[in-house]
């Protein structure tokens, strides 16, 4: 899957995704629930304008994102919208 990511200056001078793409769909972030770093990696716990919740993590040293886990709002109601989209 391939994520790309829209950050800007959030808390402090801190940079935070405020949009992304997971295969070209774009997601609006609505909210940034949480952040937290580890070695080498920034963690954002973000909210959807979609309703589902995502983990994304940036490997800083690759440059690279990765989705970590997706949480959808109605699995049924996001299958629906999806396959909908694809029509």
């Amino acid at each position: 899957m391939q994520i790309k990511v829209e950050m800007h200056s959030g808390y402090g001078d801190f940079e935070v995704p405020r949009r992304f793409w997971l295969d070209g769909r774009e997601v609006k972030v609505s909210d940034n629930l949480d952040q937290w770093h580890g070695a080498d990696y920034r963690y954002f716990k973000l909210k959807g304008d979609d309703g589902n919740l995502y983990i994304l993590r940036l490997d800083q040293s690759e440059l690279e994102w990765e989705l970590i886990m997706f949480q959808a709002r109605n699995l049924e109601e996001a299958i629906a919208e999806l396959l909908s989209n694809r029509a």
